[in-house]
């Protein structure tokens, strides 16, 4: 007799499965289903919330652009044009070493303030996919709660 009670006891406990969709937590409680049924249900399911949000956790999520650097040549050429522009304006000066070195300068830094521009447009683009993704996120779970509990399963 306890080894009966033991055994459906360990059965009982291995259908009480987490079911997670690798975001948030989603916890399943089978109510009398089996594993196979479990099983079965949780694609169907995960299939049905899917369809119904447009969002497929499994699928990897946008990867976000990387920031500019300093390597990526924006200052180098600002500097390039800015001493270019400087030379021209320096020689009708009388100085065109001069007017390219100053040239020089204002162009790196016009290529950083490009460069930190672009930062800033990355940085608040990546936000909005990040907040648009946990949006996906929470629409897909309520999706998939509402089909298992369709089911007769306890979810929380």
């Amino acid at each position: 007799m306890r080894k009966g009670l033991r055994a459906m006891l360990a059965a009982g406990l291995a259908t009480c499965v987490f079911a997670g969709t690798g975001f948030g937590e989603v916890y399943v409680y089978p109510k009398g289903q089996s594993q196979e049924q479990f099983e079965k249900d949780q694609f169907e399911c995960h299939q049905w919330a899917t369809q119904q949000t447009g969002f497929n956790p499994s699928q990897p999520a946008p990867t976000a652009a990387p920031p500019s650097t300093a390597g990526d040549g924006t200052v180098v050429r600002g500097a390039g044009r800015g001493a270019a522009v400087g030379a021209v304006g320096g020689a009708i000066g009388g100085n065109a070493g001069k007017g390219a070195a100053i040239g020089a300068a204002v162009g790196a830094t016009a290529g950083v303030i490009r460069r930190n521009q672009h930062n800033r447009e990355v940085a608040a683009s990546n936000q909005q996919a990040q907040q648009q993704q946990q949006a996906n996120i929470g629409r897909y779970e309520t999706a998939y709660k509402t089909c298992m509990k369709g089911r007769n399963y306890q979810v929380s």
